[in-house]
């Protein structure tokens, strides 16, 4: 019955604190209003303890059978029930004038709050988030995080098709523009009716503080400039980062490169990404350290990591800041041909950095990425990309997330990897099924590595390869590989900067 759907939605946002006793009727109007209903008629008794996802969808289904909702699909169903979660949302002042409260007692309680709400109001879906796939692998890297992302939900045909024939706009000009908080959506522009941004000062300008709605992992936040300008890596960006860890010392902050290829989806808007986790890259020793003159107080070194990463620790971060532009300046400019590194080909630029800034232990840390998106007719999507036999499983560019060492999955591989489980205990030919047949060569490769595989292990031992399969891609990805040759040369970069070897003892 929609009466007691809209009754139960009500009291979700009671439970859930989104309203007050006294917003009850004020709240159940607006819902009515939304499903287009003239009359409601509330029933006696306590609403029957459901399940949001639940209530939402018996208030969907109502209003695709009243036509309120013009086609039945996820896009127009996602847009209608954000207006409907919209009723029970404090407005944005509201929002802020409460998460600044919470952060005069601490950042974290800020931030616990903001993070509750975000879900609660259904901006991040729980119910889809929790289908994602996850799972760690052990590698001589430490233990990488694997996800195959299910909850980020994949448009139908008729949605996209939609999509084509919708009016261009330009407002809001992106997803991560702050014109998007409120903003209803359209086919081919996800609904923010919930969405509520919280305001912070970065650089001595204004940006956005806001969670990702598919959150790859705990209080994946993102931090974006107040105004559409394309991501840059400069000295600004690591006085950005730190200006965020300050504020926040409880997470990380990190962003992408600002290449195609080695950069990430959004590179017309300056952004980035950060949370409270600690992944295997952070927790990841330093192999050999460094030192240079005038920068005694800051301590340097190569990081045991597939990629390339150069970390910088001490407790001033404007001296991490200063030295870490050094870095930056002297690798945007730097070819060394014997380790196949050009600086540009044909003034096109191929050298940047994928920065990330955190507090350890009290201590501040920039950890520095060395990046280069150079192509080749072997390699046309990279020469430090995931190479073609590993596209199977993974072909998109490593973003800051996958950097970092968790590996962000297509969906599909939720169906195939339940497909190859089959056709491996049952002994069918892989090469056969047009969908699997991409794994055939990577299945053939792992399988005499096991003893016994079993209907109760199947699923463990692709689990293990996909993970490792990760590994690979990073270390495809890492312009310095970890070889005897890939740390001389990556020496060899540090060594030209003016960096000498440490005599320093070694961190316990």
């Amino acid at each position: 019955m929609v009466y007691d759907a809209i009754k139960g939605l009500v009291e979700y946002g009671l439970k859930a604190g989104l309203i007050t006793e006294a917003d009850r009727i004020y709240a159940t109007n607006q819902i009515l209003d939304v499903m287009k209903m003239d009359e409601y008629e509330e029933s006696e008794g306590p609403a029957e303890s459901r399940d949001l996802e639940t209530i939402l969808k018996e208030l969907l289904d109502a209003a695709c059978q009243t036509g309120v909702i013009p086609e039945d699909s996820i896009t127009y169903r996602d847009l209608f029930d954000t207006r409907l979660m919209n009723c029970l949302m404090p407005r944005p002042s509201q929002v802020i004038e409460a998460f600044w409260k919470h952060y005069d007692n601490s950042p974290q309680e800020a931030t616990d709050y903001y993070y509750k709400l975000s879900q609660d109001s259904d901006y991040i879906r729980r119910y889809r988030v929790c289908r994602d796939m996850k799972w760690k692998t052990s590698t001589p890297y430490g233990d990488l995080d694997i996800t195959v992302n299910l909850s980020k939900p994949e448009k139908d045909p008729k949605a996209i098709a939609a999509a084509k024939s919708a009016k261009q706009s330009g407002y809001p000009k992106c997803l991560l523009c702050r014109e998007n908080e409120g903003y209803a959506g359209r086919a081919n522009h996800p609904a923010r009716n919930n969405h509520r941004i919280i305001p912070i000062t970065v650089n001595d300008s204004q940006w956005g503080f806001q969670y990702s709605p598919y959150v790859y992992y705990n209080e994946h936040c993102i931090v974006f400039n107040g105004q559409h300008i394309p991501m840059k890596i400069e000295k600004a960006t690591f006085v950005k980062l730190f200006d965020f860890v300050k504020l926040f010392p409880h997470y990380f902050l990190g962003s992408n490169a600002d290449l195609p290829i080695v950069g990430g989806s959004i590179l017309s808007h300056d952004h980035f990404q950060g949370g409270r986790y600690t992944f295997a890259m952070a927790k990841a020793p330093m192999e050999k350290r460094f030192i240079m003159e005038g920068f005694e107080d800051v301590e340097a070194g190569i990081v045991h990591w597939p990629m390339s990463v150069l970390r910088l620790r001490g407790e001033d971060p404007d001296r991490l800041i200063e030295l870490g532009d050094k870095v930056l300046q002297a690798w945007r400019s730097y070819t060394d041909e014997d380790a196949f590194i050009y600086a540009e080909t044909e003034g096109e630029p191929h050298n940047t950095i994928t920065p990330i800034a955190r507090k350890s232990e009290g201590v501040y840390e920039l950890d520095l990425v060395l990046r280069n998106n150079i192509t080749t007719d072997e390699f046309p999507l990279g020469v430090y990309h995931p190479h073609q036999e590993l596209h199977h499983i993974k072909k998109e560019n490593i973003g800051l997330i996958e950097v970092m060492g968790l590996a962000v999955l297509p969906s599909r591989l939720k169906t195939e990897l339940s497909d190859l489980a089959e056709y491996i205990i049952e002994g069918k030919n892989i090469r056969s099924n047009e969908t699997l047949e991409k794994h055939a060569d990577w299945v053939e490769e792992f399988l005499p590595k096991y003893d016994k595989i079993t209907r109760d292990n199947i699923d463990e031992i692709l689990r293990e390869q996909v993970g490792l399969v990760f590994s690979r891609v990073l270390e495809d990805a890492g312009v310095y590989k970890c070889t005897e040759k890939g740390r001389q040369d990556f020496g060899k970069f540090l060594y030209s900067l003016g960096f000498t070897d440490s005599t320093l003892s070694p961190r316990p």
